[in-house]
């Protein structure tokens, strides 16, 4: 059946009137829609949780000393048995240094202790009991020599001999008495309480503090780790002359695990010793340890206005390492089962807080007392109620009374 050019017009007429309708109707029902439950808007629904207060700083991890290893003389390395990165126990050696010297210098003072040892053996076991035989021989020529003197005087005054025999007997005894006289001294000197013992002896002790100061020198020579830890740095390669008092190595002590980090020191009030904190390296995001807070310092850095805390890793990752770079969050409050709401929903937070919150299908304006502060959401005391609807901040178009109807935010739920 064809359609005349006026029926096609007609027909063209009456679907676009039809359409317009259904267009106004579409719109009248939209907007009754809006005028009787009211205009849609995202909002936030109050809950009851849990909100944990953290201050968050950056810093790096240390141990509570790092170890500078150095040589106390100057000599060539001879060889280096451990490797950067290497966990090295107490007494390990770290640095052979070239000792041929120092055993040769050793050697001699061996020797020289022996010999001051045989001088001493040789007064105790030979010159002193030669001296006190020789003593026992004066004494008894001294009582034969005074004997025959005093013969010699009673015969002259007899007349029954000469003076010159009488001056014979004389010096006879003057010279067993000389005789006598330097066989005690002898004797005296070759004692534990003489001279020439005590000058033995002292070069004995003498000898003997050399070889210890060889051995000291020996055993400088070889340097080992003073603590049980972790190599992570050296400067020094086998064959390199190690100079005194240059640090070679450097050892992070094996023990406890710190984290120091810089805080604002508008956060001084909320610090506490034995605040727990959870930590994050920088080289491993996603990983997480616990932490403590130890240390406060009681000065403040003028140039930064921070203050220095440091916190306890009490069971350290194996991927931490001396100076990296961590996060940390000190929990410096918690309140368990209280009202919470996103931060966005509070306007003038700083000053006198208020809400907006959906009641009976109306925006009302609300003053709320505000509690602890975290992240992204944020404690009321006062004037919020959990399950209340609360429009964000950021939405400036509606304004207390108007007609409203919550709905999810697009970015979570209601």
């Amino acid at each position: 059946m064809a359609f005349t050019t006026d029926q096609i017009l007609r027909y063209r007429r009456w679907l676009w009137r039809s359409v317009l309708a259904l267009g106004i109707l579409g719109a009248l029902g939209f907007a009754s829609r809006n005028l009787i439950l009211g205009m849609p808007v995202e909002a936030f629904e109050a809950v009851r949780g849990d909100l944990i207060q953290t201050v968050v700083a950056s810093g790096r991890i240390i141990t509570p000393q790092r170890v500078s290893v150095g040589a106390v003389i100057t000599e060539r390395v001879a060889r280096i048995p451990v490797n950067e990165g290497q966990s090295v126990r107490r007494g390990d050696v770290l640095i052979q240094l070239d000792d041929r010297d120092e055993r040769a210098a050793l050697e001699q003072a061996r020797a020289s202790v022996a010999q001051a040892e045989a001088k001493v053996r040789q007064l105790r076991e030979v010159a002193l009991p030669a001296a006190e035989q020789a003593l026992v021989q004066a004494q008894a020529n001294a009582l034969q020599a005074r004997q025959a003197h005093e013969r010699a005087l009673s015969l002259r005054e007899k007349g029954f001999m000469g003076q010159s025999q009488l001056d014979d007997a004389k010096r006879n005894l003057d010279v067993s008495d000389s005789q006598l006289r330097a066989a005690r001294l002898q004797v005296q000197t070759n004692a534990p309480s003489g001279s020439d013992y005590a000058l033995a002896q002292t070069a004995l002790e003498q000898a003997q503090a050399n070889l210890r100061a060889a051995q000291v020198k020996l055993e400088q020579t070889v340097i080992r780790a003073p603590v049980d830890g972790v190599l992570i740095a050296r400067s020094i390669e086998a064959g390199n002359v190690a100079q005194a008092g240059k640090e070679l190595m450097a050892l992070a002590p094996a023990g406890e695990t710190q984290i120091v980090v810089q805080i604002d020191e508008r956060q001084l009030s909320r610090l506490v010793l034995g605040q727990k904190a959870i930590g994050s390296a920088d080289a491993f995001p996603r990983e997480r340890f616990a932490a403590e807070l130890v240390y406060i310092n009681p000065g403040v850095d003028p140039l930064r206005g921070s203050v220095e805390v440091k916190l306890r890793v009490p069971n350290p990752p194996m991927y931490l390492r001396q100076d990296m770079t961590v996060s940390v969050d000190i929990e410096v409050a918690r309140r368990a089962e209280t009202v919470i709401v996103p931060t966005e929903t509070v306007h003038e937070v700083n000053a006198q807080p208020w809400v907006l919150a959906i009641r009976g299908f109306r925006a009302v304006r609300q003053p709320v007392k505000l509690g602890l502060r975290g992240d992204n959401r944020i404690e009321i005391l006062e004037g919020v109620e959990p399950g209340d609807d609360l429009i964000p901040a950021t939405n400036a178009v509606i304004k207390a009374g108007q007609r409203v109807r919550a709905v999810a935010p697009a970015n979570g739920p209601k």
